[in-house]
């Protein structure tokens, strides 16, 4: 009976009979500790400091997937390549996006049936993938109702409802539907229609009304989210993160670290003041914040391929267990990543020599016969200027695929051109326009295969002609 027990306690309320204060610890150990757990927060801070800023809106943001919680919004068009706000967007799919508010109540949400790719991730707000309703996962054509509950929630599951439970307060949808081209929008608007978050008390009491948002004036809308985070002293990183995970609790497998942050004084489950702390500690927690946040950046930029050569990638992504430090460093530099299994982005940067990308070059894509990116949704390479964002052109092509008509070579082979000036009129179905600048790209794999996922295919090189 104890054991049974044991398993309906959350992990935050067991850590509650743990001590309080800080340990005797070494001042080489508490700083050890301290870094450590600058690591562990790092992911949890950035994306509540992001959906603090995507949902601040009183009603959803029109053209783009920002608006208040518990509802979706939803990005109508693909982004114009002539507005710079976001980088690194994609024109394969159209975003359903939502921030999910559970502590007041579950939310249903309602996914209609529908023969096209979609997925609707859901990530916690420690950035790992908990759920991803969506073709790969629950099929095609399957209409699906699913309660989202939050960590502390217990209660009654009215009939035809799926529970999901979430492990932290706040979610972040980040939905995807596929999007073929412009002439395809009226067909996506109405798949994207038919997502609905619904409260649970509104459930079956007819069409819900969400009701206008709160727009919190304090709320920094301008400054990037990382930006404000790395803006933080130590004192307030640390602060905060504490309010944060009292309803945000660790995962189950956090149980070492948490016991190492309980040595120096850091309880989950109560409020944290540094200023408050044991001198020792204190200045521990403050060498350690900068230290820790270096290593984030350095581990951030390695993850990006920032100085990397050839196509940079993971397959290890939207689950972390407790590899805190991956996990950090894939939230500093491309927070919100998806399982594998659902979708990689290979970005490449440089030639086959180890140069450069530059529009005053003429590139080539070569695969071989029977060597096209092996996916069972579809794929597509983007190309983007320096800074990250789409290269406007005479073809208005920002990216080439398998929904293209590309034109196979006489042994069955398949090459892109990528250059600034047109190939030829016979070689543009297979062109992807550049501008005479630096550029890079970014090759998005839409449910890949294991023959990718096990290492057994690879992008090919970009040559230089």
């Amino acid at each position: 009976m104890i054991r049974a027990a044991l398993k309906l306690v959350p992990l935050a309320f067991l850590l509650l009979a743990g001590a309080a204060s800080a340990q005797d610890v070494s001042d080489e150990e508490a700083y050890e500790i301290a870094k450590e757990a600058y690591v562990y927060a790092y992911p949890l801070m950035l994306t509540h400091t992001t959906l603090q800023k995507l949902s601040n809106f009183a009603e959803p943001k029109e053209g783009d997937a920002f608006g208040p919680p518990n509802q979706f919004n939803h990005a109508r068009a693909f982004p114009n390549p002539d507005d710079k706000i976001v980088i690194r967007e994609n024109v394969d799919t159209l975003y359903s996006a939502a921030t999910l508010d559970l502590k007041a109540e579950p939310v249903v949400l309602t996914v209609p049936a529908t023969d096209r790719y979609f997925m609707l991730p859901m990530l916690s707000l420690w950035t790992d993938v908990f759920a991803v309703p969506g073709t790969r996962t629950t099929g095609k054509n399957m209409a699906r109702d699913f309660l989202v509950a939050g960590p502390q929630w217990s209660g009654d599951v009215p009939a035809r409802l799926e529970v999901i439970k979430s492990p932290t307060r706040y979610v972040w949808i980040i939905g995807r539907t596929q999007t073929n081209g412009a002439t395809d929008y009226e067909n996506v608007h109405k798949v994207q229609d038919g997502y609905k978050l619904t409260p649970l008390s509104a459930w079956g009491k007819g069409d819900y009304v969400p009701a206008k948002g709160q727009v919190d004036p304090s709320v920094d809308m301008r400054t990037p989210p990382p930006e404000i985070v790395d803006k933080m002293d130590a004192a307030t990183f640390f602060g905060r993160f504490a309010e944060l995970v009292k309803d945000n609790p660790p995962n189950q497998v956090d149980y070492p670290m948490t016991h190492r942050l309980e040595r120096v004084g850091f309880k989950v489950g109560e409020s944290f003041d540094l200023a408050a702390a044991p001198e020792a500690i204190r200045q521990a927690f403050e060498r350690a914040y900068g230290d820790g946040k270096a290593l984030v950046a350095a581990e951030g930029n390695k993850a990006a391929g920032i100085g990397g050569k050839g196509w940079v990638y993971t397959t290890r992504s939207g689950a972390y267990g407790v590899d805190y430090l991956y996990r950090a460093a894939i939230a500093q530099c491309c927070v919100g990543e998806n399982l594998p299994q659902d979708a990689v982005y290979p970005a490449l940067s440089s030639d086959s020599e180890g140069q450069p990308l530059d529009g005053n070059g003429n590139y080539v894509l070569h695969f071989d016969k029977g060597k096209l990116p092996p996916v069972d949704a579809f794929w597509s390479v983007t190309a983007y200027d320096a800074e990250g964002y789409m290269i406007p052109n005479v073809l208005k092509r920002q990216a080439i695929g398998d929904r293209d008509k590309l034109v196979a070579n006489a042994d069955g082979s398949v090459d892109l051109y990528i250059q600034a000036d047109s190939p030829g009129k016979e070689k543009e179905p297979n062109w992807l326009p550049v501008a005479k600048a630096p550029f890079t790209l970014l090759m998005r794999l839409y449910s890949p295969r294991e023959e990718f996922l096990e290492g057994n295919w690879a992008p090919p090189a970009v040559t230089r002609q």
